[in-house]
């Protein structure tokens, strides 16, 4: 008997996350997983690793808590944004009866982490400039108790218009959370529905550390809620989800020093974005470049220019899209330094012109 048979039915069924790290590749140009193109420098400060660490660090919430504007009791720090979504459906969701709703193209560790726990996904397909089809969304309510909306979106780098989450938000008060995810929220910190808590009980915001702070490796991110729904959460997270390692440096991520630091990666990368933007508008193989309100760009390219299978021989590793509905021909460019900003039009401008 295969031990395969023991495991349940979803897991086995589970098509994973492709990370881009499980999709793999060799090159020196690494633009497919939003990342910051270098790294920061941080000494360890904490030498307790024979004690276990708090459950959530004192000091890392404080200075979330100062930095995004909330009380401490609003923030759970937690092992990425990525674990904040999965706590979500463990503490809202009951397997085989509830759903959870989300609006593809978008992320897609939402419906992984759904399936693993045996939560049923509802998809609506947002519209054709990816905002959010309220209509439809209303029209397949039924169950739902968690929605989960990126916004910048990811892929597409488009904000969700601000009059229709308020919308949702209310249309769903009562029935359901709604998760806003604004991983990237730091390159149009305007944007931010944080100030909202105060109206919308069911609203969730979640953070990370992992874009503009630089600190992918470390596996830190935030939920910022109301006190009622994060002590719901403190009942299903792990016992000591940070290490003492990663809460000594995001500490030292959120200190004044490292904020304003932050804020210079930040304005590096928007002045790279709008060059690469450009740059792109002009290759002979680019049928569209879409706006961004993040750290990359969705590029729709010609059918015939085989761009990513050519760049990725070359060491520039894209991450594709073509498979997210409404984004044939779609590659997402994470914005590097200029010189691999550089490196990817000089090989794009190489390309045979069909």
């Amino acid at each position: 008997m295969s031990i395969e048979t023991l495991a349940r039915k979803a897991v086995r069924e589970l098509t994973p996350y492709q990370s881009a790290r499980r999709l793999g590749g060799n090159g020196d140009v690494w633009l497919n997983a939003n990342e910051y193109p270098t790294a920061p420098q941080f000494e360890l400060t904490a030498q307790t690793l024979n004690r276990y660490p708090e459950c959530q660090p004192a000091q890392v919430i404080a200075r979330y808590a100062a930095y995004a504007g909330v009380s401490p009791q609003q923030v759970l720090v937690s092992r990425g944004a990525d674990e904040s979504i999965e706590l979500l459906i463990r503490a809202f969701c009951e397997p085989g009866k509830d759903a959870v709703l989300f609006c593809p193209p978008t992320y897609g560790m939402y419906q992984v982490s759904a399936e693993t726990f045996g939560v049923e996904c509802r998809t609506v397909l947002a519209k054709t400039d990816w905002q959010l089809d309220l209509a439809a969304i209303n029209a397949n309510l039924t169950n739902v108790r968690l929605i989960y909306v990126c916004s910048p979106n990811n892929p597409t780098g488009n904000l969700i218009h601000p009059d229709d989450l308020r919308s949702l938000l209310a249309s769903v008060n009562g029935q359901a959370i709604v998760a806003i995810d604004e991983a990237y929220i730091e390159f149009c910190p305007q944007a931010s529905l944080v100030n909202w808590l105060a109206d919308y009980p069911n609203l969730v915001v979640l953070r990370t550390l992992s874009k503009a702070f630089a600190l992918a490796g470390l596996r830190c991110g935030f939920t910022l809620a109301n006190q009622e729904v994060i002590n719901l959460l403190l009942k299903v997270i792990a016992p000591y989800p940070l290490a003492t390692p990663v809460a000594d440096i995001a500490a030292q991520a959120l200190s004044p020093s490292g904020i304003d630091a932050m804020r210079q990666r930040v304005s590096e990368i928007i002045t790279n974005r709008t060059w690469l933007q450009q740059q792109l508008a002009q290759c002979h193989c680019v049928e569209q470049v879409f706006a961004s309100e993040s750290n990359y760009l969705l590029v729709r390219f010609k059918p015939s220019s085989q761009a990513f299978a050519q760049l990725w021989q070359q060491g520039i590793i894209l991450r594709d899209q073509h498979k997210q509905p409404g984004l044939q021909h779609c590659l997402r460019i994470t914005i590097g330094t200029r010189a691999e900003c550089q490196r990817v039009i000089d090989a794009l401008n190489l390309l045979p012109n069909a």
